[in-house]
This record gives structure tokens, sequence and C-alpha cells, in this order.
């Protein structure tokens, strides 16, 4: 498959994602007819989660901030796929995406949110990302030498995959709280 032109000028010759020269092929960022260049490797793993390496991702932290929209929105949704791994959620906070783009990034994600068991919170209320929390019970946070005091409000939370579980800042620390030890606030 020839790449096109205009693709491999605005590329410079290398992968939009994590600036390879190896093994470059157009990849279709649906639904729209927008292409992105790729290396071989981001390639597989865009295609086939089940190969995905967290660490290979680490480049999103510079192509985060292409101009490029269809860039963006590949960024923007691994991002989100990744989330779990903790660091991608950093990223994601500072991401800086038009309204438009970023529905673009979104579109097929309500799917899949559909499927998914909400996160309740100590009294059954469902959290959202975004929400301030507030701790119910003082929890002693593993590995950060600190405790996580009851009354403490936690703002601008972010859900994980499991819906027993919350990220959030204390202390300046990100860390990840049981869901049945926060009360929406």
């Amino acid at each position: 498959m020839s790449i096109d032109k205009g693709l491999m000028e605005r590329s410079g010759g290398v992968c939009e994602l994590c600036s390879s020269n190896e093994n470059l092929s157009a990849f279709a960022v649906a639904p729209k007819d927008d292409e992105i260049l790729v290396c071989g490797t981001c390639s597989e793993q865009l295609n086939d989660s089940s190969k995905v390496d967290a660490n290979h991702w680490r480049c999103l932290n510079d192509s985060m901030w292409s101009v490029e929209p269809a860039v963006q929105v590949v960024v923007y949704r691994m991002l989100n796929a990744l989330k779990s791994e903790g660091w991608p959620q950093d990223l994601l906070d500072t991401m800086y995406m038009e309204d438009d783009v970023r529905a673009w990034a979104e579109e097929g994600a309500e799917d899949a949110a559909e499927d998914k068991e909400p996160t309740r919170d100590s009294n059954g209320t469902i959290l959202e990302g975004g929400d301030a929390v507030t701790i119910i019970k003082d929890l002693e946070v593993k590995g950060a030498g600190f405790t996580a005091k009851r009354g403490t409000v936690v703002k601008n939370i972010s859900l994980t995959d499991n819906p027993e579980q919350i990220e959030g800042r204390v202390n300046g620390t990100r860390i990840v709280l049981l869901s049945k030890f926060l009360k929406k606030s």
C-alpha cells in the first residue's frame, strides 16, 4: 500500500505517535476519513489490544501536543485505554483538544461505558469522573507513608476500570481509593 505524499510530508516521514521511521503505513482514524502515519509497532498495537505494551506508549507524552486533530484523537483514545496504568491519567488531565476533536475522540466510547458497572460511593450514589468525594474513614496509604484522614475532600476524581476504585490526589499524591470508603460531596 502506498502512502499518500501529503501524509508523508506532514509527518516528516516518521510515525506521528512515536517518531519511528520503520515499517510506516497509513492508519485510518474512524469514523472520519482522516489518516495518520504510524510505524509497524504502533499499527500492530492499535489494531490488536492484546499486544499493547504500555511502555511503548510513553511516547504519547510528546505526540499529545500534535496540531493534527487525527493524531490527537488516537492519542486520547490510547491514553484512555491505558488509564489503569496510572501515568496516562496525568497526560489526559493536561491534554488540550478543541470540543469537536474531543467529540470525535469520544465517539463509540459511550457504547462501551453503557456495558460497564457504575462506580458507587458508600451510600450507593453513582460517581463520575470529575466529582468531588469525602473520605469517611482514616485510610493508610500503602507505599506513600501517610494516612488519608477522614473528612479529606478529594476533588476531580478519575474513574478506573474497576468499579470499586477511583483515583484522586491526596496530600499531592495521586492514589487509588476504594469507593466504599468515600461519600460524594
